[in-house]
């Protein structure tokens, strides 16, 4: 099965479990909205494909920590665009969730779907405890106290914060996540697996920032400019718009380097390339070059 269509119905199927007869409709309506259509799903992705790097033998176990992976990605931007954080009106270009739901039904669905990350973990890697609780450590790790996306949103709230510090909470911890819950997944060593994670995540960030600098909304699917109205770090006002640019180029090729030895490593460094010239719009690309 194709790599995306994979991912795809792995979340499909998880969320079907939380949109039961018995849920409040707008709350089940809410949590589809905020997971379909598709982002780039770059986190899912990369926990799947180190997975199958690693030898892909548990693929139950691949899709159920992609899916929480993501589960938790799409909880952290309905919560991001709340009023009390962004107060952002768009994301993947449309109506942000509080905007389409309200602001309670937000709140709630960003709740649930971080329940259901967990959920799905349980009923995925069920056979396998050791494995089971391994992930649920990793998936945990990524998005809670002291260095998880919590942590990266409750800096912002700070009077200051290491722009470094700042982008390894807020973005590399879940890549992290993902790349070490990809290899457990496999039967893999799991932190082995980190430095190539947070590499990543430290490129996307730079190149968010780029983007929130230079880029228009309907580039990005997202308002522009909110780092500057916020008083956020960011990498392209500290280091100008070369020497962002420069940075991700530099980050991206030692993210490839990080690749630890595996039977599929020569084929995952190649995806990784490709995957990451998606990071900046075809636009900002042209720009670049």
């Amino acid at each position: 099965m194709d790599l995306g269509m994979r991912i795809e119905k792995a979340l499909d199927v998880a969320l079907a479990k939380a949109e039961g007869t018995d849920c409040p409709p707008k709350l089940a309506a809410a949590l589809r909205y905020a997971v379909f259509p598709a982002g780039h799903r770059i986190r899912p992705r990369l926990v799947v494909a180190v997975s199958e790097a690693c030898g892909g033998g548990d693929p139950d176990a691949a899709d159920a920590a992609a899916a929480a992976i993501e589960f938790l990605h799409c909880a952290s931007l309905i919560h991001d665009d709340l009023p009390c954080f962004d107060n952002a009106d768009e994301r993947r270009g449309k109506a942000s969730v509080h905007k389409a739901f309200g602001e309670p039904v937000a709140v709630l669905a960003g709740d649930a779907l971080i329940v259901l990350a967990f959920e799905t973990l349980a009923r995925g890697v069920l056979a396998d405890p050791l494995k089971l609780g391994g992930l649920i450590r990793l998936a945990g790790q990524a998005v809670g106290a002291p260095g998880g996306i919590c942590a990266g949103q409750a800096w912002e709230s700070e009077a200051t914060v290491a722009i470094a510090a700042y982008h390894r909470a807020k973005t590399a911890s879940l890549f992290a996540g993902a790349t070490a819950a990809g290899a457990l997944a496999a039967g893999a060593e799991p932190l082995q697996w980190r430095d190539l994670g947070e590499r990543l995540g430290e490129a996307y960030q730079v190149a968010d920032d780029i983007s929130d600098v230079a880029a228009s909304p309907e580039e990005i699917g997202k308002p522009c400019g909110r780092d500057v109205a916020l008083g956020r770090p960011n990498a392209a006002r500290q280091l100008g718009l070369d020497g962002a640019i420069a940075l991700l180029e530099r980050t991206i090729v030692e993210a490839i380097a990080a690749v630890p030895p595996c039977p599929g490593q020569a084929q995952l460094r190649a995806a990784i390339l490709l995957e990451t010239k998606r990071f900046l719009p075809a636009g900002l690309v042209r720009r670049a070059a």
